[in-house]
């Protein structure tokens, strides 16, 4: 008997658990919970603004020179992905040398933009200044495009 009244004890604490967690990440207001069985509280319509009149835009100069495209091959924005042409491993150009994967620093020491492998640990400010610049360099070489 008391055996039972462990389980169903056990039972309950658990249950008692997952209503308090399910209240807790309800969006909008946790506390607000409809009981089963009764119907779901109506959701008030945000207020209805009056339509704005639309004005025109000043006429744009025309002595101001619109900038035109970058005609550059390589597109050098942050989401450009590097491709490992031993392994086929793809990774997105990190930011930092100190983030980077073991490949790429391997690939700056054999395109001979950096001298070595550097440790976290011995990496300074002009350290990081001269790896950030190689970084920028291995980004433009077409055989670790992906």
């Amino acid at each position: 008997m008391t055996e039972l009244l462990a389980v169903l004890t056990a039972i309950f604490v658990v249950y008692a658990l997952y209503e308090v967690f399910a209240t807790v990440s309800q969006s909008g207001d946790g506390l607000k919970r409809t009981v089963a069985g009764s119907p779901p509280a109506p959701i008030p319509a945000p207020p209805k603004q009056a339509p704005a009149v639309a004005t025109p835009a000043p006429a744009a100069p025309a002595s101001v020179a619109t900038p035109k495209p970058a005609t550059s091959v390589v597109d050098t924005n942050k989401h450009l992905n590097l491709r490992d042409p031993k392994t086929g491993e793809t990774t997105p150009v990190p930011g930092n040398y100190r983030f980077a994967k073991k490949w790429i620093k391997e690939a700056l020491v054999a395109e001979g933009l950096l001298p070595k492998i550097y440790k976290n640990s011995e990496l300074t400010e002009t350290l990081n200044a001269k790896a950030k610049v190689a970084i920028e360099q291995f980004k433009k070489l077409e055989k670790y495009h992906a």
